[in-house]
């Protein structure tokens, strides 16, 4: 199969990765539609709401909010924000 010129997202031509970044069907989805910036963008969010929602990644319910949040964040949906966060000053 031939990649897309433009991912999803943020519709830009990203450098091509290595290897998919998530195992799976998924992972192949990411790799073929979502840049790299995109990704990235996501990793940080991912990080936030399971530092703030205090998610336990051993926690079935927990991976897969995680994943459903993963693909409203790339369909360019409303996705989960942790409540009163408020990102540091640059």
């Amino acid at each position: 199969m031939t990649r897309p010129e433009l991912r999803r997202k943020y519709k830009e031509k990203p450098p091509v990765r290595p290897r998919p970044p998530y195992p799976g069907a998924k992972g192949q989805d990411i790799y073929d539609h979502i840049s790299e910036k995109a990704w990235e963008d996501w990793k940080k969010h991912q990080t936030m709401l399971i530092n703030e929602k205090r998610l336990n990644m051993m926690n079935g319910e927990d991976r897969k909010f995680l994943q459903v949040e993963m693909d409203k964040f790339f369909a360019g949906e409303e996705y989960a924000q942790a409540e009163g966060y408020v990102p540091p000053a640059e």
